[in-house]
């Protein structure tokens, strides 16, 4: 890291901290300097370093917890996509949209999926969907974003699988309301069990519908009239 221009001081931190992260100079996990330390790495005040850390913040790649700190939250992926999701997905846009955006990518992410399965993989998806079957019962349910994140790495395409944590992300409170009750989380369970066994088998076409399936009925569910009213409305957003 190195001085920094007075003009635009907290921007110039910004970048240089999100590129360490881009770069893994900066891993998930690590604690930044304090603001003391960063303000002299930096030679700018205080105020000038709580504006970039708050900046970081926003963008969802650092934590500030207090009296402990503030740590790295992001990948060296993540640091890439969260920023371009902030800015391609603004609180104006409506969460149905943003799901179907998801119904348009994730069939194909299925039928690739399927297309360059390994045991490993298959392994980790048995692994997921077993941890959501333990976790029936319990708040939070967790491993749901897992699943549709494995699917995505299995692609081996690195924009995709960006582009699709970017979007599950964009969607976690939405997928908390879908997973309220049990009823829903069995479903869930059951809809990723199909996917899984199309994939197992090398089925891409099936796996293809099998995906839309679930999403689908994710999507009757929270959209259908008299539904979520956050999700109608837009609300609810990250």
């Amino acid at each position: 890291m190195k001085a920094v221009k007075k003009k635009r001081a907290y921007q110039e931190i910004v970048d240089q901290i999100r590129s360490a992260i881009e770069k893994g100079r900066l891993k998930q996990g690590d604690q930044l300097p304090n603001e003391t330390e960063l303000s002299e790495t930096f030679h700018v005040s205080r105020s000038t370093v709580r504006e970039a850390i708050l900046s970081l913040e926003t963008m969802q790649l650092v934590d500030r917890r207090q009296g402990e700190g503030t740590y790295v939250t992001a990948s060296s992926e993540e640091a890439l996509i969260r920023p371009l999701a902030a800015a391609l997905f603004q609180d104006r846009d409506g969460i149905i949209d943003i799901f179907r955006l998801r119904k348009i990518i994730e069939p194909e992410v299925a039928d690739l999926a399927a297309q360059n399965a390994t045991p490993v993989f298959i392994t980790r998806l048995e692994e997921i969907i077993g941890d959501q079957e333990k976790g029936l019962g319990k708040v939070p349910f967790r491993s749901d974003a897992d699943f549709h994140q494995v699917l995505s790495r299995m692609t081996g395409n690195k924009v995709l699988e960006r582009l699709l944590s970017a979007l599950v992300g964009l969607l976690a409170k939405t997928r908390e309301h879908y997973t309220l009750t049990e009823e829903r989380r069995l479903k869930s369970i059951a809809g990723h069990r199909e996917i899984l066994a199309a994939i197992k088998s090398g089925r891409g076409v099936a796996a293809r519908k099998a995906m839309i399936r679930h999403l689908e009925g994710v999507e009757k569910t929270l959209f259908k009239k008299g539904g979520s009213e956050g999700a109608k409305n837009g609300n609810g957003k990250r």
